[in-house]
């Protein structure tokens, strides 16, 4: 009961990439970082393990940024023709490639990554995969003019990814869609179908990570806008709650969005937020336990899977292993209890 897990990064170590950065460059090339990558998965998943985490990750330690990640092994994408565009209705400028062809995908991009994973770790295992909108909104298109159209393709590819890392033993395939609380209207006109396609066939756990973004200013600002309830959920959660997605990730943790939303998610597993990823107060058990408690008033215990708000590859390792450590320790609390 309440098994523990994260929503997406972890920190990289300063031999790996530059901290505390997002899209920090590799410090290494070729043989020599594809050593360091796994070197520093083994890292990450002997943190998440000591720290009590039961459905554990590699903390996208082999991915610049979690987007771009999948993208390289995408024929009609090209990396070589970047542009600077606003991304998540503006909120933010980022320097992207641009889709000139038929997106498809060439060749597996992260079976090696999981095949190292899934060898070092007894515990179950989870995997990230950029959702189809979040994807089509961190590119430039000089060839689709069609959101929806380019989402679809991009859904084919992630079911192919995700059919074959099931395959090597993967327990969760998680879909990360941000872009869900920017575009309500087209998370009802095409979101949902995109996401049906995009898990079309996989018998393992489904989950879809929603948020509010990293701890950056850009989003910190974002958040002043949004009032003193953030509302956005109660626009996706009715959509998802019918979908076939078998768990929905939500921000919680330090965030102002009204606990009773939990409700419209009747029947799915809920990965709640409980750790705020967006500062750097690491905290501690019972205040982790107490977001779990909170939670619990709208949604049984079986259904809770205690969950950080969002990736944490912006902060230190020590605040990052802090925050895992009072994550596993505060859901262990309210087991005691049930």
């Amino acid at each position: 009961m309440l098994p523990t897990t994260i929503a997406g990064s972890l920190p990289k170590p300063a031999w790996l990439a530059e901290p505390e950065k997002l899209w920090a460059a590799w410090r290494l090339t070729g043989d020599e970082l594809r050593q360091a990558q796994r070197d520093a998965t083994l890292v990450v998943l002997h943190e998440q393990e000591a720290a009590g985490i039961d459905i554990v990750s590699n903390g996208e330690q082999f991915r610049q940024h979690f987007v771009h990640g999948f993208l390289t092994g995408m024929e009609g994408v090209d990396f070589n023709k970047r542009k600077r565009i606003g991304i998540r209705d503006n909120r933010y400028e980022a320097d992207c490639p641009t889709v000139v062809g038929p997106v498809r995908r060439r060749a597996p991009v992260h079976a090696e990554e999981v095949a190292f994973t899934r060898a070092n770790t007894h515990q179950r295992l989870k995997f990230t995969i950029p959702g189809p909108m979040t994807i089509v909104d961190t590119l430039a298109d000089a060839h689709y003019g069609d959101r929806a159209a380019m989402a679809m393709d991009f859904a084919l590819a992630i079911n192919a990814e995700a059919r074959e890392l099931e395959a090597l033993g993967v327990d969760v395939i998680q879909l990360d869609e941000p872009a869900f609380n920017v575009y309500l209207d087209e998370v009802a006109e095409w979101g949902i179908d995109a996401l049906h396609r995009a898990i079309d066939g996989l018998q393992c756990k489904t989950a879809v990570h929603i948020c509010y973004g990293y701890g950056i200013e850009e989003n910190l600002t974002w958040k002043k806008t949004l009032g003193d309830a953030w509302r956005q959920y109660e626009r996706t959660f009715p959509l998802l709650a019918e979908s076939r997605i078998d768990q929905v990730s939500l921000e919680c943790a330090g965030s102002r969005v009204p606990l009773p939303v939990l409700e419209l998610l009747r029947g799915k597993d809920i990965m709640v937020g409980v750790i705020d990823v967006a500062t750097e107060h690491v905290e501690t058990p019972e205040e982790v336990a107490n977001n779990i408690r909170a939670a619990m008033q709208y949604v049984a215990p079986a259904n809770i899977i205690p969950c950080t708000n969002c990736g944490m590859v912006p902060l230190s390792r020590e605040i990052a292993r802090g925050k895992l450590e009072a994550l596993g320790a505060g859901a262990a609390l309210v087991r005691a209890e049930l």
